[in-house]
């Protein structure tokens, strides 16, 4: 069966915690090196450029990098943590607002065997995905990536039909953002599939 692509409206919308959730079900699909790999959203971050102290501070600490946020909604934003993690971000809003979301998590769907391989594991556990630089390595997804479209025919995501009640949504803080204090740390901005077991660990 073929699903729909999710448009580049969807990602120039205004409100990025709406994005952020709206993703939630949605299917992330990568096509690296002629294998496609993909896994079902379950947990998403959102960073918004009014009234979130977090995303400031990052622009600061990553200025050589922070120019991949002022761009159309629609675009890859990658960069990498620990001299090791890759975290997939996707700009949204508009060149003028560095809105984007962090995919922080996904359910392993197509390419599960290749994915095994990138992480170097013998079986899907929930380790495979369950975190967002761990499925950045699964999904093949590099700062190489950064800058190209996530409508395309290397980063795309599909529609399945899946809808999520808000019961179905759990929101809590973001993860790893104390340095920026108690304020923007504790924003519920960080949203998850309620029951997923491919969610990373809950802080």
């Amino acid at each position: 069966m073929t699903y729909p692509k999710l448009p580049g409206p969807f990602f120039r919308r205004t409100d990025v915690l709406r994005i952020a959730q709206d993703l939630l079900g949605k299917h992330l699909y990568t096509n690296v090196g002629g294998t496609v790999t993909a896994g079902r959203i379950v947990e998403t971050e959102a960073y918004r450029h009014e009234g979130d102290n977090s995303l400031a501070l990052h622009l600061q600490r990553k200025r050589h990098q922070a120019r991949g946020l002022y761009v159309p909604g629609g675009q890859a934003y990658i960069y990498t943590v620990y001299n090791r993690y890759a975290l997939f971000n996707i700009a949204t809003h508009d060149a003028e607002h560095p809105d984007a979301v962090l995919i922080r998590a996904v359910e392993p769907t197509v390419g599960i065997p290749e994915m095994l391989v990138r992480r170097g594991l013998h079986s899907a556990v929930r380790a495979l995905t369950a975190g967002p630089g761990v499925l950045s390595q699964a999904l093949g997804i590099t700062p190489a990536l950064t800058g190209r479209p996530v409508t395309g025919e290397v980063l795309w995501f599909e529609d399945h039909g899946e809808v999520l009640a808000p019961a179905d949504i759990v929101a809590s803080a973001r993860i790893g953002l104390e340095y920026a204090g108690p304020e923007a740390a504790g924003l519920p901005w960080r949203f998850r599939v309620r029951g997923s077991q491919w969610t990373s660990p809950a802080k």
